[in-house]
């Protein structure tokens, strides 16, 4: 007999995930991994797209690249809920409702109150004052106004991009004709919705006992994406939300994530399924099929990329996270720049000094505002439904 008590020429089985290979959620275990680079990456995507409308530079040339199909930052933000839709599924799974939410809450409303309140309170004055005009003009409680501004949207949905007809003469604002500071802001509501759409599916037990349901749903909104590229009407008069084009492409997107993030113990993690979605990706940008097979081979693309680069990748966003600084004032750094003039030193110059400025902005949010709202996750709410009912039946114990 064997040390391990078997038969000497009996050779025990290999545990089932061993002999599957790794999967990616093996592979995307703790913080090793390169979430943390690939969402700078896909921030900083952004800023490089948006420089061209902003910029008075023309489109994006990815929209001519691709056909129409998509831009360099619809891809990039595409990519976000991809991420996000794995990451935010998991902590539906590991957490109760009460601590779930409160962890949403505390990652994504205080950094948009911050830049909310620094346009409102800083940009806008400081552009008031420089055009010639006065402060009382500014700060009135009428529409238009600062104060407008934060209370139509300050629940996430965006009901005013600008204050008086500050920005109207940049380039963008002469596009639009309109005063518009933030134009990014948009996709943080259909974000929070997808989290409540988590959330519900935690509080059915879905996440739990019936994780089936999520791959169907990704799959509904794949159908649906299908659906409304053929007859876009037909599919808004069945039910008018899927008649907008950002909730099917942004909830495919989130969806396939969240069916990775879900069953990450079961997709598996290969370097010729990772190069294959890659080479089926790219080519759906150039030849069609972006919006349902593009985006379930970017999806898995994008979560292999965060497995398969360098280990000396890791440390970046592991423990400082500014991609979300990133995404929320590139926009609002680029008008201002804009107003300035800089977009005359051509696209380059003008891309590149928005990028860094916008860093020393995300940089400052994450230290004075994100880190110490996240270091709250395990506080009040947070520490979630059966500590506050133990703590009450302990209240009326006593």
């Amino acid at each position: 007999m064997t040390a391990a008590g078997l038969p000497g020429n009996v050779i025990a089985p290999r545990p089932r995930q061993e002999a599957m290979g790794p999967s990616i959620g093996d592979a995307l275990r703790g913080h090793l991994n390169s979430l943390g680079v690939l969402r700078l990456v896909l921030a900083a995507l952004v800023i490089v797209d948006h420089a061209f409308p902003l910029g008075g530079f023309g489109d994006d040339p990815f929209w001519r690249y691709t056909g129409g199909q998509t831009s360099l930052g619809g891809i990039a933000v595409g990519g976000f809920f991809v991420i996000s839709g794995y990451l935010i599924v998991k902590s539906g799974a590991s957490a109760d409702i009460l601590q779930f939410m409160w962890r949403r809450i505390i990652r994504i409303f205080p950094a948009f109150f911050g830049v909310l309140l620094f346009s409102a309170f800083v940009v806008g004055p400081v552009a008031w004052l420089i055009r010639g005009s006065s402060l009382g003009d500014y700060f009135s409680f009428g529409p238009g106004g600062p104060f407008a501004y934060l209370t139509s949207n300050w629940t996430l949905t965006i009901g005013a991009y600008g204050i008086h007809d500050i920005f109207i003469g940049t380039p963008y604002g002469q596009l639009t004709e309109a005063s518009v500071f933030n134009g990014s802001l948009w996709t943080l509501a259909y974000e929070w919705g997808f989290y409540l759409l988590i959330a519900v599916l935690s509080v059915a037990g879905v996440l739990a006992r019936a994780r089936f349901v999520v791959p169907i749903l990704a799959a509904f909104f794949l159908c649906a994406q299908a659906i409304a590229l053929l007859t876009p009407a037909d599919l808004g008069a069945l039910l008018p939300l899927l008649s907008d084009p950002q909730v099917l492409f942004l909830g495919s997107t989130f969806m396939v994530g969240a069916t990775m993030g879900i069953y990450s113990d079961k997709v598996p993690y290969d370097n010729r399924l990772g190069v294959l979605s890659g080479v089926l990706f790219v080519a759906s940008l150039f030849y069609g099929g972006f919006a349902v097979f593009g985006v379930v081979a970017g999806g898995y693309f994008v979560m292999f990329l965060a497995a398969r680069l360098p280990a000396s990748l890791q440390w970046i966003g592991a423990k400082n996270d500014y991609s979300y600084g990133i995404y929320i004032y590139g926009f609002l750094v680029q008008q201002c720049l804009a107003a300035a003039g800089v977009y005359s030193w051509g696209y380059w110059p003008y891309m590149l000094i928005a990028l860094a400025i916008t860093f020393v902005l995300a940089w400052l949010s994450w230290h004075l505002v994100e880190k110490h709202a996240l270091a709250l996750k395990s506080w009040g709410p947070g520490r979630g439904i059966h500590f506050w009912l133990a703590k009450f039946q302990r209240t009326r114990a006593n």
